[in-house]
């Protein structure tokens, strides 16, 4: 029996929690009877080690962890492994494996899913914002997504970000705006609302960037497939 278990970073701010849930039940509609659940690594519970043993205790032989991250930063690199370290110590005795973060190779269901939360108004360049981290690896994935996620719409696109760097929201439009752009729409590179998520949105608003701007990704069906199909490079489960 597999189990799956969608571990997010976690945050003070309720909303986040709200959306790590909404994005658990709608990956567990993608096969019903899946046992889905979800943790955190931080803030809110309940934490990843408590949710594996609960599915140890119900008879679950092993779980696929996917991490619910957009970069491989020191929360996914570092933190996680920590932990899942730490239930084994503990004494869990189940088979874990973990997937890929979810932004790795910017797939195209993510794609799909910055384009399709984009509002219906008239834009002729992007802002991507996201959290932002001191990982230059983890911020140059954050730039190739923001590329990639331009080249779909077919207008410049530039990376800001939150914290960990110079660019933010305000300099990513003024940018935008140096290579002839006018009306400039704000795509969220973020699974959850959050402090973060404000002070990047925030900054490209002040800007002059155009409202509204995309919500997180949250709950969205093609998160919900992207999820599923990094389960399913283990040839455990299926999508329905």
């Amino acid at each position: 029996m597999t189990a799956v278990l969608l571990v997010a970073h976690g945050s003070s701010d309720p909303r986040a929690a709200a959306a790590t849930r909404a994005l658990t039940r709608a990956v567990a509609a993608q096969r019903p009877g899946l046992d889905v659940r979800c943790a955190f690594l931080d803030h809110a519970g309940p934490r990843p080690g408590e949710q594996l043993f609960a599915f140890s205790a119900l008879g679950h032989t092993r779980a696929v962890v996917v991490p619910l991250l957009l970069t491989s930063a020191y929360h996914g690199r570092v933190d996680l492994p920590a932990v899942l370290d730490r239930a084994r110590v503990d004494g869990l005795r189940m088979d874990v494996m973990t997937t890929a973060v979810l932004g790795e190779g910017t797939p195209p269901l993510l794609l799909a899913a910055l384009r399709r939360l984009l509002p219906p108004i008239a834009y002729d360049g992007v802002v991507l914002v996201a959290a932002g981290t001191r990982d230059d690896l983890a911020r140059h994935s954050v730039d190739v997504a923001a590329g990639a996620l331009g080249a779909s719409l077919g207008v410049p696109c530039h990376a800001a970000y939150a914290s960990g760097s110079a660019v933010t929201g305000a300099v990513a439009v003024e940018a935008l705006r140096a290579r002839g752009c006018s009306r400039v729409a704000v795509s969220s590179y973020f699974l959850a609302p959050g402090r973060l998520h404000d002070i990047a949105v925030d900054s490209a608003l002040a800007a002059g960037a155009l409202s509204p701007v995309a919500p997180p990704l949250g709950g969205n069906l093609d998160v919900a497939r992207l999820v599923m199909s990094r389960i399913g490079s283990f040839g455990l489960v299926r999508a329905a």
